[in-house]
C-alpha cells in the first residue's frame, strides 16, 4: 500500500476514532468537572454567541490555544484548524483556502484576481488577494474560522469561508498591561526575537485606551550563492502597533476609533532553488538560491476604523467605517528570467551577466462602510439587516530595470529597437506595465431566525450585491505587449441566499444543517506578453481574455456536543462549484491567466475534539478528510487538455488530509510557588499540488533543450529535477515553562524533528528560467518571557 493511501486510511481511522471517543468522553464527564468546562464566545453571526450555539461549522483558536501550539502567524494557526489551509508564497504573500475551495497559485502579477476567503480584523475587512496583511497575534482574543460560504453577512470575498482576527478591546475602569520578550535561533540559520507590549488605561469613568506595540526580528535560513552571495537572505523584521479608544458617553452609546500601523521588511524570500538558468549546474545545495542581485519585500499598512453601537432598547444600531492604505514592494532578482529570454532572442553571451530586477509596486486604498440594525430582545424571532459599501483603488506597477540591456537589444535586433518598443517607459527596462483598478460595491443583507419549537430554530438570510470594476493598462518594453491605456470593465449583480436549521437533540447535543451560496467576482486577464510567447502558447492561451463570476452551493450537516469537560464538533459537507476561477502559467509567455472551469466540487468530513479528563490535563484533536476535484475539462482548439484541468484531477493547493493533536499538562510543585506546564502538538498536512498542471505526467515543465548554460544544456527531462507533488509533512512542537502570579517563562522547540517541507512550487517563465520551492522554517529553539501588571 502506498504511503498516501496509508495516510488516508489513518486519517479516516482517526476521524472514526474521534467519533467513537466523543460519546465515551462525554459519558465519563461528570458534574464535578463542570468547573473545567470552557465556553468560547464568538461573533460569527455578528452577535455574541457561544461557539456551540452557532448553527454552522466554526473554529475559534483562543489566545491560550495559540500560545500552546507556538503559532506565530495565520499559517501556523491553520495547522490546528480542520479544513483551513494556507499556501505559503513568501513573506506577506500567502493564499488562504477553506474546505478545498481553491483556484491555485496566485502570484504578484495578478492584481485583478479576487480572494476566495474573506479576512477580517474585528469588524473591518482587510483581505486582499495574495497580500492579506500578516497581523501580529499579540494581545489577540481569538482567531475565528467560519467554514463554508459566508456571502450573506460577509460578502464576495467569503466564497470559501471567512477568517476573523478578534482583538482585545479597551476595558473601561481597568488598568492593566503586559510585556513579552523572546529570543530564538534556527538550526543552520540566524537568530531572531521580539519585544511586545500592551497597556490598558482608564481615562475617567467613560473612556479607556488600549495600546499595543511590537517589534520582531525574523531569523533567516536561506543562503545565496553567485555574485550576490550572502547568508540567511530571508531574514527580516516587523514593527507595528495599534491604539484603540473606547468612549461610552451614555449607557446606550459606545464609540471605538482605532488606528493600526505595521511595517514588514525582508531581505529575501524562503525560496529554495532546484534549478536556476544562470547557475550552470543541475542542482543547488539545500536551502540555497543563485542571485545576481539582492532581493527585498516591504509592506507598509495603515488601517483606521471606527465602530459605533447604539442601544435603542429593543434594537441595536451598529456602524463600522474603515479605511486602509497600503504600499507594497516585491523586488526580485529576475536575472534568470530576463537572460533566458535574451538567449532565445540570440543576444550576445555577455548580456547574460546583466543583473535584472523585477520591481512590483502596489499602492492600495480601501474605504468601507457598513450600517446594520439588529433585534435586541428576548423572543423566538431574531433578525439582523444592513447595508454595505466599499470603494477600492489599486495601482499596480511593474518595472524590470536591467542596466545596459538596450545596447544588447539594439545589437541583436537592430538599431533603434529598444526605443521603438519602449512606449514611453524608461530605458534599459525590457518590461514595464501600469495597471489601475477601481472597484465599487454595494450590498444589502439580512438574516432572521425563528424558534419553531423549544428545540428547533430555522434561520434564513440573503445578500443583494452590485459590483463594478474598471481596469486600465499600459505596457512597454521588449517583453511587453505595448498596450496604451486599454480600458476594461467588469460588473455583476445578484442574490446569494442561506438557510440553516438547528435542532437541540438533547441538553448537550445540537444537530445543524445548512444550504448556502457564495460568489466571487470575475475579471479581465492581462494581455499576454506576446513577444515572449511561442506560437503554440499564443494560440492556446490567447483566447482567454476575460473570466466570469465564480459561484457555489454548499450543503452541510453537523453535530455539536458539549458536556462537562468535553467539546466535540463534526460536520460533513458537499460543495458544488460553477465557473471555478483557476490560475495557470501561460507557458513561455511569462504571463498568468485565469480560466473558468464549468464544474468542480469539494466534499469531506471535519471533526474537532477537546477533552479535559483531569484537573490540569487538556487534549485537543482535529482532523479533516477532503476530496476536491474538477468535474469538467478545459481544452484548446485542438482538443488537448489545458494545464491539467481535467475531469477527475485534484484542485490545487489543498491537502486531502489534515490532522492535528495537542496536549497540555499543568501542575503546581509545592517547592517553587508556581504552576509548571508541559505542552506538545503534532500537525500533519497531506500532499498537495501548487497548480493543476503539476499533476500531469510531464509535471507541467517545458523541454530544456538549449534552456540552460553549461551543464544543463540539452537536458531531456527537467521534470526529473523536481517532484511537483508536494509531499505530506508532519511537524512537532514542544514547550515547557513556569507560570508565576504575574509572570511566566517558556522554553520551546518548534519543528522538533527538523522536517523539511515544500510548501509551494515556484517557477519562473513556466520553469524555463528557474525551479524552486517555498520551504518551511527548520528546527527552532526559543525562550519567551511574559509579564502582566
Amino acid at each position: 500500500m502506498k504511503t498516501t493511501q496509508k495516510l488516508k486510511v489513518s486519517a479516516s481511522a482517526l476521524v472514526i476514532a474521534m467519533l467513537a471517543m466523543a460519546p465515551v468522553a462525554i459519558a465519563q464527564s461528570t458534574d464535578d468537572t463542570e468547573a473545567r468546562q470552557k465556553t468560547v464566545i464568538v461573533t460569527a453571526t455578528k452577535r455574541d454567541a457561544s461557539i456551540q450555539d452557532v448553527p454552522f461549522s466554526i473554529n475559534a483558536q483562543t489566545a491560550e490555544d495559540i500560545a500552546r501550539t507556538g503559532a506565530a502567524n495565520l499559517e501556523d494557526v491553520a495547522r490546528s484548524v480542520a479544513g483551513l489551509s494556507i499556501q505559503n508564497l513568501g513573506p506577506g504573500q500567502s493564499q488562504v483556502a477553506i474546505r478545498g475551495v481553491s483556484a491555485g497559485q496566485i502570484v504578484r502579477d495578478q492584481p485583478g484576481v479576487k480572494e476566495q476567503v474573506g479576512v477580517y480584523l474585528d469588524e473591518s475587512v482587510i483581505s486582499l488577494s495574495l497580500f492579506t496583511p500578516d497581523i501580529d497575534l499579540f494581545d489577540l482574543n481569538r482567531v475565528e474560522t467560519l467554514r463554508g460560504p459566508q456571502g450573506t453577512l460577509f460578502g464576495s470575498g467569503s466564497v470559501g469561508g471567512t477568517v476573523r482576527y478578534i482583538t482585545n478591546q479597551p476595558v473601561i475602569g481597568t488598568q492593566e498591561g503586559s510585556l513579552e520578550a523572546n529570543v530564538n535561533t534556527i538550526n543552520d540559520g540566524g537568530t531572531g526575537g521580539h519585544v511586545k507590549g500592551m497597556i490598558n488605561l482608564p481615562l475617567g469613568d467613560k473612556v479607556a485606551l488600549r495600546a499595543v506595540g511590537y517589534h520582531t526580528e525574523y531569523a533567516g535560513w536561506i543562503d545565496a550563492i553567485g555574485p550576490a552571495a550572502s547568508e540567511d537572505v530571508n531574514s527580516g523584521n516587523r514593527t507595528g502597533g495599534r491604539i484603540a479608544l473606547t468612549f461610552q458617553p451614555t449607557d446606550t452609546l459606545t464609540i471605538t476609533p482605532r488606528i493600526i500601523y505595521q511595517e514588514i521588511g525582508t531581505d529575501g524570500f524562503n525560496r529554495a532553488e532546484t534549478f536556476n538558468w544562470l547557475s550552470g549546474t543541475a542542482s543547488l545545495p539545500d536551502n540555497t538560491q543563485y542571485l545576481l542581485r539582492d532581493e527585498e519585500f516591504s509592506d507598509e499598512t495603515l488601517i483606521a476604523d471606527l465602530t459605533a453601537s447604539l442601544d435603542l432598547g429593543s434594537l441595536t444600531l451598529t456602524s463600522v467605517t474603515s479605511f486602509i492604505d497600503r504600499d507594497i514592494l516585491v523586488s526580485r532578482d529576475a536575472s534568470a528570467l530576463t537572460q533566458s529570454v535574451s538567449f532565445d532572442l540570440g543576444f550576445a553571451p555577455a548580456a547574460f551577466a546583466l543583473p535584472s530586477n523585477l520591481r512590483d509596486v502596489t499602492a492600495y486604498e480601501s474605504l468601507t462602510q457598513e450600517v446594520r440594525l439588529s433585534s435586541n430582545y428576548d423572543g423566538p424571532f431574531q433578525w439582523l439587516g444592513g447595508v454595505f459599501y466599499s470603494s477600492n483603488d489599486r495601482d499596480y506597477n511593474q518595472r524590470l530595470p536591467t542596466p545596459g540591456y538596450d545596447a544588447f537589444t539594439d545589437a541583436a535586433l537592430g538599431a533603434g529597437t529598444s526605443a521603438a518598443v519602449a512606449n514611453g517607459f524608461p530605458a534599459n527596462s525590457p518590461f514595464n506595465s501600469d495597471l489601475f483598478y477601481s472597484l465599487e460595491q454595494w450590498a444589502v443583507f439580512g438574516e432572521a431566525s425563528y424558534d419553531l419549537t423549544e428545540k428547533m430554530t430555522v434561520t434564513a438570510g440573503g445578500r443583494f450585491y452590485d459590483f463594478e470594476e474598471d481596469r486600465t493598462i499600459s505596457s512597454g518594453g521588449l517583453f511587453a505587449n505595448g498596450d496604451s491605456n486599454v480600458q476594461d470593465t467588469t460588473s455583476s449583480d445578484g442574490f446569494t441566499p442561506r438557510v440553516l436549521v438547528s435542532y437541540d437533540a438533547t441538553d448537550t447535543i445540537t444537530l445543524n444543517a445548512q444550504a448556502s451560496q457564495g460568489f466571487r467576482l470575475g475579471g479581465v486577464n492581462d494581455p499576454l506578453n506576446v513577444p515572449l510567447c511561442t506560437p503554440q502558447d499564443q494560440q492556446i492561451f490567447g483566447g482567454f481574455q476575460s473570466y466570469g463570476d465564480e459561484k457555489l452551493w454548499n450543503y452541510e450537516a453537523g453535530l455539536k456536543a458539549q458536556t462537562g469537560t468535553v467539546t466535540f464538533n463534526t460536520a460533513v459537507f458537499y460543495t458544488d462549484i460553477e465557473d471555478l476561477q483557476v490560475t495557470l502559467d501561460a507557458g513561455s509567455c511569462s504571463s498568468r491567466i485565469v480560466f473558468n472551469v464549468d464544474k468542480a466540487h469539494t466534499a469531506g468530513l471535519e471533526a474537532e475534539l477537546g477533552w479535559s479528563p483531569a484537573a490540569g490535563l487538556d487534549f485537543n484533536l482535529s482532523a479533516s478528510v477532503l476530496e476536491a476535484k474538477f468535474d469538467s475539462t478545459v481544452r484548446d482548439g485542438g482538443g488537448n487538455v489545458i494545464g491539467g484541468i481535467e475531469d477527475g484531477n485534484r484542485l490545487p493547493s489543498v491537502p486531502e488530509l489534515q490532522l492535528s493533536a495537542a496536549g497540555t499538562y499543568r501542575w503546581s510543585p509545592n517547592w517553587i510557588g508556581a504552576d509548571a506546564f508541559v505542552s506538545g502538538s503534532v500537525q500533519h498536512i497531506g500532499d498537495r499540488y501548487t497548480q493543476p498542471s503539476d499533476q500531469l505526467p510531464t509535471q507541467g515543465l517545458p523541454g530544456a533543450t538549449g534552456l540552460a548554460i553549461g551543464a544543463l544544456t540539452g537536458l531531456e527531462n527537467p521534470q526529473d529535477l523536481v517532484d511537483l507533488n508536494l509531499d505530506a509533512y508532519t511537524t512537532v512542537n514542544l514547550s515547557t515553562g513556569l507560570e508565576f502570579a504575574d509572570w511566566s517563562v517558556t522554553a520551546y522547540v518548534n519543528n522538533l524533528t527538523d522536517e523539511d517541507a515544500d510548501l509551494s512550487f515556484n517557477r519562473e517563465r513556466g520553469g524555463r528560467a528557474r525551479l524552486a520551492f517555498h520551504v518551511n522554517q527548520p528546527r527552532t529553539f526559543g525562550i519567551t518571557f511574559r509579564k502582566a501588571f
